[in-house]
């Protein structure tokens, strides 16, 4: 089970984090992850760490008007990594304009930022992460496994 915070205090070291949860994700098989956390807490620069991981070299930047970037493997026993910006999105037809479900059936680590707005939509089973800014470096980073019932 995945529960723990950790404190960063670079950009780096967040991105190190990202790095770290990829790695476990890798482990254990984990396909989804929620993240939450205000404006500018760090949310792309932790998933430049996830797709450091996935993806090397992607020039990861966040999907705010696209919604959704794909990062291709950078190996062939790595999965594709899609990243959402969910700040627009309110409701299922939202999520069925942009054939969120079809994301779902490849082999792929899907992670959404702006996770609060689609809560009705997330798996029953995902990691949680919550970036939460503590001054203008450091950020404390909390990952949890969740099981919806």
């Amino acid at each position: 089970m995945m529960d723990y915070t950790i404190t960063t205090h670079t950009v780096e070291e967040t991105e190190e984090a990202g790095k770290e949860l990829a790695l476990l994700c890798l482990q254990k098989g984990e396909r989804f992850v929620a993240m939450y956390g205000d404006l500018g807490a760090g949310k792309t620069a932790f998933v430049r760490g996830v797709a450091s991981q996935l993806a090397s070299g992607a020039p990861v930047t966040s999907p705010t008007y696209s919604i959704v970037n794909e990062y291709s493997p950078s190996g062939l026993s790595k999965p594709t990594l899609f990243h959402f910006d969910m700040y627009r999105v309110s409701d299922w037809d939202d999520l069925d304009s942009i054939d969120f479900d079809l994301y779902f059936t490849r082999d792929a680590l899907i992670i959404t930022e702006w996770s609060e707005n689609i809560e009705f939509a997330l798996p029953s089973h995902h990691i949680r992460v919550d970036i939460e800014k503590i001054d203008e470096n450091s950020r404390r980073i909390s990952v949890k496994e969740v099981e919806l019932k």
